[in-house]
């Protein structure tokens, strides 16, 4: 733990109190509840699946029981399959408050045949717009696939099915907000979103295929859980399991993987979106 102790981020246990831990294989009934959806979200076989659904009364979603600073988490995800055209399915880590903090994925739904677009975006004090937008090289509705957020003091990092493919790195000392300080939980939901998801609205969901359901299974995480009211930190030393996590950073081979699904399947890029910002790009988009 020294060179996490190293680091220049103590001040962000005055705060909160945390403990670092790693789950093997979570069983979904000890670390996710349902929070709506009207039975409509459902953990099935022992708790090792856990289904969400979407019909035309309502969706349905899931959060996490534990609050994170800072985690490596990978889940595995099967999408709504054929015509989900108007459907969002989100997996995120979010704080509270109106100044929240917030990193996504979301996976738009489509006609049937028609490819998923994953949508990914980074909140720092109740400010997005950073959106960057990718298709996927595979059926993402065919069979689970792992998507996974490491969060460090280093960088924010999106990879799918182990192949990193957008990196937010800590530009703190460039003016660039980095979240750092408040606790995020894991949330997903399934929802219907037709005014704007597919086609920015034009196609509206048909509803005569609902109910729509995502699929998740084998959530792992290596993480620091704030638990407020505790003398633990992931700083005392008191922490099981590798922690190099908090720590990592990107290679050249990370970086050229990236390089190759931003240049193959990236369909958005908010850095290069002149008419949305034409007094200048965001201070992060001209740090390479």
């Amino acid at each position: 733990m020294a060179l996490f102790l190293s680091m220049k981020i103590t001040t962000l246990f005055i705060l909160v109190c945390l403990v670092c831990t790693s789950f093997v294989y979570a069983n979904f009934y000890d670390d996710f509840d349902i929070t709506w959806g009207d039975g409509r979200g459902k953990i099935l076989d022992n708790g090792n699946l856990l289904t969400l659904s979407l019909d035309k009364s309502s969706g349905s979603g899931f959060e996490s029981k534990n609050e994170y600073l800072f985690a490596k988490i990978d889940m595995q995800l099967k999408l709504v399959a054929g015509n989900s055209a108007g459907t969002v399915t989100a997996y995120y880590m979010s704080s509270t408050g109106t100044n929240w903090d917030e990193i996504d994925f979301e996976f738009l739904g489509n006609l049937s045949g028609d490819p998923y677009i994953l949508h990914t975006n980074v909140f720092t004090q109740g400010k997005g717009n950073r959106e960057q937008q990718f298709y996927l090289w595979f059926d993402p509705t065919a069979d689970f696939h792992t998507y996974s957020i490491l969060w460090n003091p280093e960088l924010i990092l999106f990879s799918v099915d182990g192949t990193p493919i957008r990196e937010f790195k800590n530009e703190e000392s460039k003016g660039v907000p980095f979240p750092k300080n408040q606790p995020m939980r894991i949330h997903s939901s399934l929802w219907n979103a037709d005014d704007w998801a597919t086609r920015g609205g034009l196609v509206k969901t048909d509803w005569s295929q609902a109910p729509f359901t995502a699929s998740y299974k084998n959530f792992t995480a290596e993480a620091c859980v704030a638990t407020s009211g505790t003398s633990t930190s992931c700083a005392s030393g008191s922490a099981s399991g590798n922690t190099a996590w908090l720590s990592e950073v990107l290679d050249s081979s990370d970086q050229e993987k990236i390089k190759w699904v931003q240049k193959n399947y990236m369909i958005y890029n908010y850095c290069t979106d002149s008419k949305r910002f034409p007094q200048g790009y965001p201070p992060e988009c001209n740090m390479g």
